[in-house]
């Protein structure tokens, strides 16, 4: 049977993005890839440089709208606003982007080690910074760190559940879970 060039990276895509759902990121191969697609590994390495440019390419869209919030949150004239845009936005983004941070569930913090995720941890440190309202005390800290993760591990799971029942239930957490900034 002979084997044929996928006509699009869209269709590499998607296989990855099943793959990475089903068996993470770190647990899957090229070579699964390819067969997921019906072609060869080289095939596949003809439309990617290797896997990490597949998960960058995957994941471009979610960043680039994180980069938005984040510009957002610098913005903000107070803690308080910083505290709401940072809930809102984070809430939104998860929601709308729920389908990707599925396949990044349980190797979130290995991937920010990837030299094209490394700049996601600063952005995290200044979510969770806007999410505490800017305190240091460590109750604070720890509610914002807890509410990030929880919003993401939430929306990883919960892919089925409609976006108007979702995002009311995460947005009424956050406000019951985080401290409130004067």
């Amino acid at each position: 049977m002979a084997r044929v060039v996928p006509e699009t990276h869209g269709e590499i895509l998607a296989a990855a993005g099943r793959r990475f759902a089903l068996t993470g990121y770190r647990g899957t191969s090229l070579q699964e890839i390819a067969r997921d697609v019906g072609c060869s590994k080289a095939a596949v390495l003809y439309h990617f440089a290797n896997k990490e440019a597949i998960l960058t390419e995957l994941m471009a869209r979610p960043i680039a709208v994180l980069r938005e919030l984040d510009e957002r949150i610098v913005a903000a004239s107070g803690p308080a606003e910083a505290q709401r845009v940072a809930a809102e936005g984070f809430v939104d983004l998860a929601v709308r982007f729920r389908r990707e941070i599925a396949l990044l569930r349980g190797e979130f913090a290995e991937l920010l080690q990837e030299p094209a995720f490394v700049h996601i941890q600063q952005i995290s440190e200044r979510l969770i910074d806007a999410f505490a309202g800017h305190s240091e005390r460590p109750a604070a800290r720890i509610a914002a760190l807890v509410v990030l993760a929880g919003i993401a591990e939430t929306c990883g799971k919960f892919v089925d559940v409609p976006d108007g029942e979702l995002r009311p239930a995460l947005l009424a957490l956050v406000r019951r879970a985080l401290e409130p900034v004067d």
